[in-house]
């Protein structure tokens, strides 16, 4: 496979190195210069509203925050950078992959992309981590959960997203071709493709591995509580059902396009390995947009399926309201968890305990 080819799947924003011929422009004009445009403009819109409403919400909310919060809020920090970029990419897609803005936003709109790709794996990945300890060990734990901590961890993810997303900003530049510019890659070679694969491996697919691990510890720990505690609890088949939807929305909106920007850096490094570039490039057309909802859907997750961020909302939304109860208790779904998961671990280990010196 050309490198040249290879290089328009080597991050996010996946269709600014391909630079098609006129053929294929006029057969893409329909799903290129109107759908995309229009998706994107939706996205831009609802993920601003949604990212700056959850953020304000949560920051000037009374009284103290749940730690998961901090990492919430960094979510939607990270979400709402990356948003304010899509303006210039409905332009990029409107103009047939022109880029009418200039070198600076180029280079800086990519950087913001790859950074915002990182740092909500990233954050995703220790909110998991954070829920786990919680519900797990929730004595064992509380050394660790601390506000200080939870600061710290965010800062550090910043950090080094910022770092990863530096050979994004050194490879995007604005090359002319037939007078016309384009925001393109340079030239990929082997060593690249190499560090690509890596890179993908360890900000991907690994934190991928450790947030099905966590959510799938918690489903088993709770469908075993459930079936021993023999009630019907509403608020724990709540919890479960949330646990599903937020896995099922990260797996969703990146592992497709994740893939396809795996098969392409393969095949880039082993030649026997052939895909055709036409089926990587439609694999991204598909996957690439549907990896940009991620950053609006969040907001949407919480309010509709988080009582206690939806109470947030309505508040900050509407201060006259703030005395009204919407229908649950002041208890979160997280601080029920906790209690009713330590009860039960206790529990358990009383019981195994008992038995051992029963047996002894």
């Amino acid at each position: 496979m050309d490198p040249d080819a290879t290089s328009a799947y080597l991050d996010y924003s996946y269709a600014t190195s391909q630079i098609p011929d006129n053929e294929e422009t006029r057969s893409h004009v329909p799903y290129t210069s109107v759908f995309l445009p229009i998706f994107y403009t939706v996205v831009f819109l609802t993920g601003v509203l949604g990212n700056v409403v959850l953020m304000g919400a949560l920051h000037f909310k009374r009284g103290s925050r749940r730690l998961i919060d901090i990492f919430i809020i960094n979510l939607a920090a990270s979400d709402f950078i990356f948003l304010v970029t899509l303006p210039l990419w409905v332009d990029k897609e409107a103009s047939l992959g022109l880029w009418r803005t200039g070198s600076f936003l180029c280079k800086g709109s990519s950087y913001m992309i790859s950074v915002n790709m990182h740092c909500s794996v990233f954050l995703l990945t220790c909110m998991s981590v954070d829920r786990y300890l919680a519900i797990m060990y929730p004595t064992v734990s509380r050394k660790f959960r601390r506000r200080d901590c939870a600061y710290g961890v965010c800062a550090g993810i910043w950090f080094i997203s910022c770092l990863l997303g530096l050979p994004t900003l050194l490879s995007r530049e604005l090359i002319l071709i037939d007078d016309k510019p384009y925001c393109a890659e340079k030239r990929s070679t082997s060593v690249k493709l190499a560090w690509a694969l890596v890179v993908l491996i360890f900000t991907f697919f690994a934190p991928l591995l450790s947030i099905v691990t966590c959510y799938c510890c918690i489903t088993r720990k709770l469908c075993a509580h459930y079936h021993q505690s023999g009630k019907h609890n509403k608020k724990l088949r709540k919890s479960i059902k949330i646990i599903f939807i937020v896995v099922a929305a990260f797996v969703c909106s990146w592992l497709p396009f994740n893939i396809f920007k795996l098969l392409a850096i393969v095949s880039g490094l082993q030649q026997e390995f052939y895909i055709s570039s036409a089926i990587l490039q439609l694999g991204m057309e598909v996957s690439g947009p549907l990896a940009f909802t991620n950053s609006c859907v969040n907001p949407f997750i919480y309010y509709v399926f988080d009582s206690y961020i939806r109470r947030a909302i309505v508040h900050c939304l509407c201060p006259c309201l703030k005395n009204y109860d919407f229908g649950s208790s002041t208890e979160t779904s997280d601080s029920h968890l906790t209690k009713a998961l330590s009860n039960f671990i206790h529990t358990e280990d009383f019981a195994r305990r008992r038995k051992r010196s029963v047996s002894l």
